[in-house]
């Protein structure tokens, strides 16, 4: 019977209470910034290797001749030095992407705690809610009985708040006042 009745306020409660405030997130622009980003960071290593890498060709082929000359042999070890620029360059690339890529992950965790820690606690939310219930049911009480002079219904206000609220603080109150209702009586 009791846990109907709780059942039946809180129900009324959370008719009674407003909805939590959503929070928005634009992804899309942070994802977008992150591209641009990362995109030139790329860009300015690739585009020099490019280019060198066909300032290199364009000088191979026009010094072309029959036997390897001394200066041929310098474009080959540079052309060698070149590729293993440009493997250190794609690992270093590779290593920059890892690193922004946990860098992104931490930014979402860190906007995702901020989210969580910016939600209300819902069981002190219940318990205010309880509280506030138990007061209500006093306070008309105690209007029934001084305003109204509706003695039996105060008084029936106030055993409900000791009946459904035991725990509460409002509950001594109620007790109080039925003892000072029955004082008067005597």
């Amino acid at each position: 019977m009791t846990e109907d009745k709780i059942k039946k306020l809180l129900q009324e409660a959370d008719r009674l209470a407003r909805r939590p405030d959503h929070v928005r997130v634009n992804l899309s622009a942070i994802h977008r910034r992150a591209n641009r980003n990362h995109f030139i960071i790329l860009a300015a290593p690739l585009a020099a290797a490019a280019v060198l890498m066909v300032a290199l060709s364009i000088l191979a082929l026009t010094f072309r001749v029959a036997e390897p000359t001394e200066e041929q042999k310098k474009i080959a070890l540079l052309e060698t030095k070149i590729k293993q620029l440009q493997v250190r360059t794609d690992a270093a690339l590779g290593l920059i992407q890892e690193v922004l890529e946990e860098e992104r992950r931490q930014s979402r965790l860190d906007e995702l705690q901020a989210q969580l820690a910016s939600i209300p606690d819902p069981l002190k939310e219940i318990r205010q809610q309880v509280d506030k219930t138990a007061f209500i049911l006093v306070y008309e009480a105690d209007r029934l009985y001084n305003e109204l002079n509706q003695t039996d219904s105060a008084i029936e206000n106030y055993n409900r708040v000791i009946k459904l609220f035991p725990e509460n603080r409002w509950t001594k109150v109620a007790r109080q006042r039925l003892s000072e209702i029955k004082n008067r009586k005597i």
